[in-house]
């Protein structure tokens, strides 16, 4: 009996052991899965983690050489030399720069007040184009005075009538002339860099003057009246500075939009007819709100061989915020009214800022 139950115990133990080895095998079978799975798994993470890795690589060469040609690009078009460095900056500060959109005012214009062969105009205007420019510069020190000159080839366009009583123009006079304007500029040094952009910038600046000039027609003093009670005597604008920034120069006038400024203009002429004397003034950087206006004669006496005479005319501001030049041209009459007669002209400039 004893035999009998001993015999079952060792099958009951060998059946035990047949289970435990088989859900051994199961756990060892499902243990091995789950390690291949993670195995997968991490070897995936690990592929996409490298493959993250090369693009984040790959972006950050494409910006360094993209930033290290920009630099390089950008260093190569600095000027190289001083005088270089000073027509660049010449050419960059706005209150300069304003002058040529209304210097050059692109085709005849109207104007208030009314003008061999006698014409009757109804508009006139000077298109011009830049054909030289030239910066010349005595260094002395740690400050540069420097002399620009530009030349500029223009026509001079009359859209006139040869009827008295024409109330419209019929016929388009053009008067081919070359003019050439002076400005001074004074540079400060401000450092010591292999770039001599970097080192150099505009202190002050002088008034703008020049045209086709002729003993026949001669500017000889402009007077300002700007509207908060300040007044500009220019007697020679290129001996009339304003300051680019702190300094002991005048400032550059600062005029409200929709502000009036009276104008007073001392003529030498050697005819007695009434000159045409003209304001151009507002036009911005693409030469958009330019306006023109003629001078009224107030006074002319004689004077040696000739006159002397005194013109005014106000202007107002318009309301967008900039840098602006008021130029003033003095034609002798017979320049507008004869069509024959060769371009004299003498012409003034007064930079100025509109605030709000």
């Amino acid at each position: 009996m004893k035999d009998f139950q001993s015999l079952n115990a060792i099958e009951h133990w060998h059946d035990c052991s047949d289970i435990s080895r088989k859900i051994e095998s199961k756990i060892l079978t499902q243990i091995t899965l789950f390690t291949k799975q993670k195995e997968y798994t991490m070897n995936k993470q690990r592929s996409h983690f490298a493959q993250l890795f090369s693009i984040i690589m790959l972006v950050m060469l494409a910006l360094f050489i993209g930033c290290k040609e920009s630099v390089i690009e950008s260093e190569s078009t600095e000027p190289t030399t001083d005088q270089g460095a000073m027509l660049k900056l010449a050419d960059e500060d706005s209150a300069i720069s304003s002058f040529e959109p209304n210097y050059n005012e692109e085709d005849a214009m109207s104007f208030l007040g009314k003008t061999e062969t006698e014409i009757y105009p109804f508009r006139v205007g000077h298109k011009v184009r830049l054909v030289n420019r030239n910066l010349d510069v005595n260094v002395v020190g740690d400050t540069a005075y420097g002399t620009l000159t530009k030349t500029f080839e223009g026509t001079l366009i009359i859209a006139a009538s040869y009827n008295s009583g024409a109330t419209e123009p019929d016929t388009i006079i053009r008067k081919p002339f070359t003019s050439v304007i002076t400005r001074k500029i004074i540079f400060v040094k401000i450092g010591n860099s292999p770039f001599p952009f970097r080192n150099w910038r505009v202190a002050a600046i002088s008034l703008p003057e020049g045209g086709v000039l002729s003993s026949n027609i001669d500017i000889q003093k402009l007077t300002a009246f700007l509207p908060n009670g300040d007044t500009l005597v220019i007697n020679s604008p290129n001996s009339y500075f304003l300051s680019r920034g702190p300094g002991w120069w005048r400032q550059l006038p600062v005029i409200g939009t929709g502000q009036s400024t009276t104008l007073r203009l001392e003529v030498y002429s050697a005819y007695e007819d009434t000159d045409f004397v003209t304001l151009t003034y507002g036009a911005d950087k693409n030469g958009f709100h330019r306006a023109k206006k003629r001078f009224v004669m107030v006074s002319s006496v004689p004077s040696g061989s000739g006159f002397a005479k005194v013109y005014e005319q106000i202007y107002t501001t318009h309301q967008f915020v900039g840098h602006y030049h008021a130029i003033v041209n003095a034609f002798p009459k017979q320049v507008i009214f004869d069509d024959a007669t060769r371009v004299e002209t003498e012409s003034w400039g007064v930079p100025y800022f509109v605030r709000p």
